[in-house]
């Protein structure tokens, strides 16, 4: 009995005890939860190189390989790290990237890569250092807005954007032979990229400057706008009083023009 004792009270046997413990609370862990983990990490990590592969083929000769930018004779492309998958979302799914050419500007035009492969860009870019994510829907959603929030984002718009927009989101000209695009037709997920990243000379609205409700209130006042019936005469493009200027002049020198054809025309039938 004082052996049996004895051996109770060895210090081993706690130790062994707790190791034993150990091993089995980690075997439960690992049969758990960390499947589930691991099979997501490889699905992203997968996806990033998708992306990456496409990257290599389609942005890296202005990009570079890495996404650190270059300039080599006329190409000129910016870095990329820290710009987030929200700008790679927004320029890839407009088509005005990847550029055909350099030029003073991007144009819009239709895309030529799949969803699934504007995801992978995305993702690699989004690796490349952090950024603005990919909003989801319920953010530049318009649904639960009242008509005060709508006319609140009719305030901002044209405090913040008709400068460069037009008073309707019809674009117009910029310096250096850069225009800001029309915002008519535009989807609401790219206009609120568009705000969260400043797009080419765009500046950007981060949450600091614009809060996400206040997006959302500016997306849908535009929308609101956009789809108001024409109530007669014509819009000559909605750009205000530059095309109503021009149209003046080309009307008014047309009638003047008439007018004096007609009475030469009349004197040289008096003579």
């Amino acid at each position: 009995m004082r052996f049996l004792s004895a051996k109770r009270r060895h210090p081993a046997v706690k130790v062994l005890m707790l190791l034993f413990a150990l091993v089995v609370i980690g075997g439960v862990y690992s049969l758990v939860s960390p499947t589930e983990q691991v099979s997501a990490d490889t699905g992203k990590s997968q996806q990033i190189a998708e992306g990456k592969a496409l990257f290599a083929v389609g942005c890296a000769s202005c990009h570079g390989l890495n996404g650190e930018g270059q300039v080599s004779g006329t190409i000129q492309g910016p870095p990329l790290i820290g710009v987030g998958a929200a700008a790679v979302d927004f320029q890839v799914a407009t088509g005005r990237m990847p550029m055909a050419q350099p030029g003073q500007q991007a144009p819009r035009k239709p895309n030529v890569y799949s969803d699934e492969e504007i995801a992978a860009l995305a993702a690699y870019v989004a690796s490349l250092g952090p950024g603005p994510d990919i909003p989801k829907p319920e953010e530049y959603s318009g649904e639960g807005l009242s008509e005060e929030d709508i006319a609140r984002g009719g305030e901002l718009f044209r405090t913040n954007c008709s400068a460069c927009h037009n008073f309707a989101g019809s674009g117009g000209a910029l310096p250096n032979g850069k225009h800001a695009p029309t915002l008519v037709g535009v989807e609401n997920r790219h206009l609120y990229e568009a705000m969260e990243t400043g797009p080419q000379q765009m500046p950007a609205f981060p949450d600091r400057a614009l809060s996400p409700k206040e997006k959302r209130q500016i997306i849908a006042y535009l929308n609101e706008l956009h789809e108001q019936p024409n109530q007669g005469g014509l819009t000559l493009g909605s750009l205000g009083p530059v095309s109503e200027g021009f149209w003046a002049w080309v009307a008014g020198l047309g009638v003047l023009i008439i007018f004096t054809v007609w009475i030469t025309a009349k004197g040289a039938r008096a003579k």
